[in-house]
């Protein structure tokens, strides 16, 4: 029993921790990613304004990787699809971060090149959690 409790505790260290991002502040640095991105619900409701180079970014959290069918994916995200993972705001978060190297290590293809080409540092956090607001 000790063993049990002990290897559980060890696990439960070691699992990744992401942190709750703030929806005001994720609203905010939303601003950087209007130049590529909109956020319209399926009624024709624009929330946020924005470009038509990347997805439409509306009910992103929930819904699997690559998914959006007005928008052409690239190979590496259609790769990253195909295994049928979903969006979370934990992906979201490190996708930001650097977009090409989550690709890499999610489609297991080492030379996968995002075509969002805009790292966000800091605030990773922040716009997963308020594109988890949009739904």
């Amino acid at each position: 029993m000790k063993t049990t409790i002990m290897t559980l505790s060890l696990l439960m260290l070691a699992a990744p921790v992401f942190a709750e991002g703030d929806t005001a502040k994720g609203e905010d640095i939303f601003k950087r990613c209007k130049a590529c991105h909109s956020i319209i619900a399926p009624d024709g409701t624009a929330l946020q304004k924005g470009g038509k180079t990347g997805p439409n970014l509306f009910g992103i959290i929930g819904r699997v990787v690559g998914s959006d069918p007005d928008f052409k994916y690239g190979d590496a995200m259609q790769a990253v699809a195909a295994k049928s993972l979903v969006w979370d705001e934990a992906a979201v978060a490190a996708y930001v971060t650097d977009p090409t190297a989550w690709l890499k290590e999610q489609s297991g293809d080492e030379k996968a090149v995002a075509k969002m080409t805009f790292k966000l540092p800091k605030g990773g956090d922040d716009i997963a959690a308020y594109l988890a607001s949009n739904k």
